[in-house]
């Protein structure tokens, strides 16, 4: 399988959305799922090679560059993640810096971290679970 192909532009948050907003520690864009880093307090892209880089916060609402504000969700019932999904499929943080992907595609050593599971071919509900846990 392979990352979910997201278009930032139909990233969209549901009217029951918990939004939260903070500062960009790189360049992000909508639909990427974000970390805080301990060390500057910034919103990065998440990865699933390290616990820490793998703890999502929530995903991202619109684009922003280095140190500008960047909104972002962390729990939706009906996120519409601006790509193709499979209701009933569980998504998670990619090994790809920022990427979306299908919990199958984890690997040995990746750190789980649900994102949420499909409801439709365009919605998760989106209820982060940032495990800490590598899988074996």
């Amino acid at each position: 399988m392979a990352d979910v192909t997201v278009t930032a532009a139909s990233v969209v948050a549901s009217d029951d959305a918990v939004r939260k907003t903070g500062t960009a520690g790189e360049t992000i864009t909508a639909g990427q799922p974000l970390y805080l880093d301990a060390a500057t307090g910034k919103l990065k892209k998440c990865i699933n090679t390290g616990s820490s880089e793998a703890a999502a916060v929530g995903i991202a609402l619109h684009g922003a560059s280095l140190n500008q504000p960047v909104q972002y969700v962390s729990d939706d019932p009906e996120f519409t993640v601006g790509g193709t999904v499979a209701a009933g499929s569980i998504y998670c943080v990619s090994g790809t810096a920022g990427g979306i992907a299908p919990s199958a595609d984890l690997a040995s050593a990746d750190y789980a971290t649900v994102l949420g599971v499909g409801i439709s071919t365009s919605k998760i509900k989106l209820k982060i679970n940032a495990s800490g846990v590598a899988v074996p």
